[in-house]
């Protein structure tokens, strides 16, 4: 028997490098997943969908999710952490499994790596899911007196149980970058992390007010933080995007992709209005930037899809 996985054609293309390498040698054929037609044989055995999309859209995925239910299809869902604190969980959702890196919170980019991943299951009565998660999870228990502890509760590593059995063989960890994401999460609290993800969000929809007065084209209208732009002029883009020392993505299709987040200044602002607009007025742009990010929450919020 050969299971099959359907992958979001929005996938990160890293993502989908990673499944085209590791499918092979596990026996599972890959597919395409479409969003328009919905079509999920009950032979698919998962689907896997990013979320937001790689070219910063947010779908409603509802229909989707429900779809691969009524077949009995797993759902997972490559999420951004940050993106999370606004938009509808995965578990809210709907998704069997959650998957990501955790770079987001606090962690440079190090030119790629390393970043500490994550991975969470939805819980039945049996932990169906939870028993065939690799490494280790840890469980609260109770000691000899009574009092909580922690504990070991599930080791599927062939280091603590049948080789036959195990789910993995780590030999490595990234505990020093999941402390440090976590640590960022306790450090700012709940409450912190959403005002910075809106100011994330503001200035994504200040820059994409700003690129539409200028000519330029968005592809799509929901979005947290991430930008697909149809620049007028890709040479003379590329020429002040090296002035400027930043880098874009570039698709395929010739539009821009530009992401921004909590690190990124007012400043920041200008430089990518120069790289987009080219020559401005300065002080008028000042002022406008300074009074956008400073002043009221945008109008334009995700509120359709927060739970």
């Amino acid at each position: 028997l050969v299971l099959q996985a359907l992958l979001d054609p929005y996938l990160h293309p890293q993502n989908i490098d990673v499944a085209k390498t590791r499918s092979g040698p596990l026996g599972i054929a890959l597919g395409e997943l479409s969003f328009e037609s919905l079509n999920i044989d009950k032979d698919v055995a998962a689907i896997v969908v990013q979320y937001p999309d790689t070219e910063g859209r947010i779908r409603n995925l509802d229909k989707l999710i429900a779809k691969a239910h009524e077949n009995g299809t797993l759902v997972v869902l490559s999420c951004d952490l940050m993106a999370l604190t606004l938009l509808k969980s995965p578990g809210d959702l709907g998704a069997d499994i959650a998957v990501g890196s955790a770079q987001r919170f606090g962690v440079p980019l190090g030119y790629g790596g390393p970043h500490a991943g994550f991975m969470a299951v939805k819980k039945d009565s049996k932990n169906t899911l939870g028993r065939m998660m690799p490494g280790r999870i840890i469980g609260v228990s109770r000691g000899a007196n009574g009092e909580k502890a922690l504990r070991l509760a599930l080791q599927t590593r062939e280091q603590h149980i049948r080789r036959d059995k195990a789910t993995s063989n780590i030999c490595t960890a990234q505990a020093l970058l999941a402390n440090m994401s976590a640590m960022y999460a306790v450090y700012h609290g709940p409450k912190r992390l959403l005002e910075i993800a809106r100011a994330i969000h503001k200035s994504t929809a200040f820059l994409e007010s700003e690129l539409h007065k200028a000519g330029h084209s968005t592809a799509h209208k929901d979005y947290f933080d991430t930008l697909k732009v149809t620049v007028k002029d890709l040479t003379v883009f590329k020429q002040r995007a090296e002035e400027k020392h930043m880098n874009f993505r570039y698709f395929a299709d010739g539009a821009v992709g530009v992401s921004l987040d909590e690190a990124t200044k007012p400043s920041d602002l200008l430089d990518l209005l120069y790289v987009f607009n080219g020559a401005t007025k300065l002080t008028e742009v000042i002022a406008l930037v300074h009074a956008r990010l400073l002043g009221q929450p945008s109008a334009h919020e995700i509120l359709y899809f927060l739970g």
